[in-house]
C-alpha cells in the first residue's frame, strides 16, 4: 500500500490525485471541516498542534495495522496545524482500494484511530 502523509500549516483545498493503477475500483476521499460550533459554544476557528514528526509516524504504523483489515492501494492524509477558521478544511483522507466496503472500512477505522492515537491536539483559536 503507497501511504503518503502531510501535517503542515498550508491551506487544504483537495486530496488530489495519488496516481491510480487501475486496479482500484474505489476512491473515497473525506474532508474534516471546522464547524461553528464547539462543545455548545460559537467559534471562529480552531488551533492545531502537532508533534509533526511522531504524528506522521504514528499515522503511517496505523494505517499499516489497518492494512491488514482493511486491503487499500493506497491512502493520502493531509492534517493542517496553526489556525484554522470555521468552514475551512482542517484534515483531508483519500483512500483507494479495489472495492469501497475496504476503503470506507479503512477511513472510518483511521479517523478513531487518528482522534486516539496520533499527537494533534486542538484547542479554540
Amino acid at each position: 500500500m503507497r501511504i503518503e502523509v502531510e501535517v503542515s500549516d498550508r491551506l487544504l483545498c483537495a486530496a488530489g490525485a495519488i496516481g491510480s493503477d487501475g486496479v482500484s475500483g474505489a476512491v473515497v476521499e473525506f474532508a474534516g471541516v471546522v464547524r461553528a460550533e464547539e462543545h455548545g459554544r460559537a467559534i471562529e476557528a480552531l488551533y492545531y498542534e502537532a508533534y509533526e514528526e511522531m504524528a506522521r509516524s504514528q499515522t503511517e504504523k496505523i494505517l499499516r495495522e489497518l492494512e491488514r483489515r482493511f486491503p487499500c492501494q493506497a491512502v493520502r492524509v493531509l492534517h493542517r496545524t496553526g489556525r484554522v477558521p470555521v468552514g475551512e478544511v482542517a484534515i483531508l483522507v483519500r483512500i483507494e482500494a479495489k472495492h469501497r466496503a475496504e476503503a470506507f472500512g479503512m477511513l472510518s477505522a483511521f479517523m478513531d484511530r487518528l482522534k486516539q492515537d496520533v499527537p494533534i491536539w486542538k484547542s479554540l483559536a
